[in-house]
């Protein structure tokens, strides 16, 4: 799936990792993962020129992480392998198939970054809109690293999009954590938690919308992305407007290893084919843009939620299942 002439318009950093997946019988699966990477995959899967950051390691576990990001056509910002070993995350299903994780990453390879290569490695790519991260990047031992790439890339003009994704299983200082995780925020255009997120980083509100309009006001965000599991999701402008939907049918969900990075792509992808400049059509949104963004989004997820761990889908995929459906709009479930 090599895209050669299709110009970088999206930068993602952060964590590549295996994920040894626990199944029914007791083993576990190893599966190609990471927040990050998956985001990475699901965006290019979807048509946009993506690159990814971070470094991988020369062991067998880190050219197959290469390997399926090429096949995805992703840009490779960081070709030369590098010896540091792969990270891993164990990764536990409950009977509905919410996973849980246990993360081992010290010393690994896709932690060998540092802002100044970071942002001399965005700047080279003139078509660039959008830079993201999030998750396990959000780490506070990382945060030297990424909050300044962060800041230059909004300083230049870029759209900045943080996915808190929270993790406290992984984080050894918890509080340091969650007030990396709000220094992330504070910097991005796009914010992106779901309603359990919120409640690990222990904000204000008697409900997940008013804990995300509480966030969304602490922060320098244009946009905020709140998703709801069965109930959907919501867009949340400055201007404290919400537009929420949801798919009209429950969705046969395999597990849900993935989803919240293929909304993302979903919308991302969705966002850069509404028009040319994203923060722009952000300024700009209305309900009709809106709908459609998080139609996308939402289908997006619920593909990869009907397969066998994170197996991104592609536009026309997607664009299929929107044809297809039918969608709910409303103030459900806020």
């Amino acid at each position: 799936m090599e895209r050669p002439d299709t110009p970088i318009q999206v930068f993602t950093a952060g964590e590549a990792l295996i994920d040894m997946i626990r199944q029914a019988d007791g083993r576990y699966a190893a599966c190609l993962g990471g927040a990050v990477y998956n985001l990475t995959r699901a965006l290019s899967r979807q048509g946009v020129g993506t690159a990814y950051l971070n470094p991988l390691s020369q062991d067998d576990l880190g050219q197959q992480l290469a390997s399926q990001l090429l096949a995805d056509g992703v840009t490779l910002a960081q070709p030369t392998p590098v010896h540091e070993s792969t990270a891993m995350a164990v990764v536990g299903l409950d009977a509905n198939g919410h996973p849980s994780y246990s993360f081992y990453r010290q010393g690994v390879a896709d932690r060998c970054v540092d802002a100044t290569t970071m942002n001399q490695q965005t700047e080279s790519y003139p078509a660039l809109k959008i830079v993201a991260t999030g998750c396990l990047a959000l780490a506070p031992e990382d945060a030297s690293h990424y909050l300044p790439w962060l800041q230059r890339q909004r300083e230049l003009g870029k759209a900045v999009v943080v996915d808190a994704n929270v993790r406290l299983s992984a984080m050894r200082d918890v509080a340091a954590y969650r007030q990396n995780v709000l220094s992330a925020v504070g910097l991005a255009h796009i914010v992106k938690a779901s309603d359990e997120d919120l409640d690990a980083l222990q904000i204000a509100g008697d409900t997940p919308l008013a804990k995300a309009r509480t966030l969304l006001a602490s922060s320098g965000a244009h946009l905020f992305v709140l998703t709801l599991g069965a109930q959907g999701a919501c867009l949340i402008n400055r201007a404290g407007q919400v537009w929420q939907a949801r798919e009209a049918a429950p969705v046969d969900a395999v597990d849900t290893v993935g989803a919240g990075d293929c909304f993302l792509a979903g919308l991302l992808a969705a966002l850069l084919h509404a028009g040319p400049d994203p923060l722009s059509t952000i300024a700009a949104l209305d309900e009709a843009t809106a709908h459609a963004l998080l139609k996308h989004a939402l289908s997006s997820a619920s593909i990869n939620v009907m397969r066998s761990g994170c197996v991104p889908p592609t536009w026309d995929e997607v664009s299929s299942r929107v044809a297809e459906i039918q969608y709910e709009f409303g103030g459900f479930g806020r």
